[in-house]
């Protein structure tokens, strides 16, 4: 996963904004559902609750953890589209609109970085 991944993801989802609330009960500045915090809590062994998201460095740990379960081989694009509908949504062609959102806005964190850089 790239670094910048998340960081795009966030820019998408709230533009930063940690305290955002979504239409169906996503929060925080990744915009969690409940469901992807049930299945960390699962796989990672963790008892976080949902309200716990708008605190950036827990939604950071369960990006995190649910993107690096699902990982395997995929591409960062599959990943934010996995992201935006869940583990399936790489089947469904709904979702390739939001990855490529995500990639351009990757592809521009990361010239702003090499630009800082200079």
């Amino acid at each position: 996963m790239h670094p910048l991944l998340l960081s795009a993801l966030i820019q998408i989802e709230s533009h930063g904004n940690d305290l955002a609330r979504g239409k169906h009960g996503e929060l925080g500045a990744l915009q969690i559902k409940p469901i992807i915090v049930r299945d960390v809590n699962r796989l990672m062994g963790t008892s976080y609750a949902h309200a716990q998201v708008t605190n950036r460095a827990t939604s950071i740990f369960i990006a995190n953890a649910y993107l690096s379960h699902y990982a395997r081989n995929l591409s960062d694009e599959s990943l934010a589209r996995i992201w935006q509908g869940g583990p399936k949504a790489i089947k469904r062609s709904s979702s390739r609109a939001y990855g490529r959102r995500v990639m351009r806005k990757l592809s521009s964190l990361e010239t702003s970085q090499t630009t800082a850089r200079k």
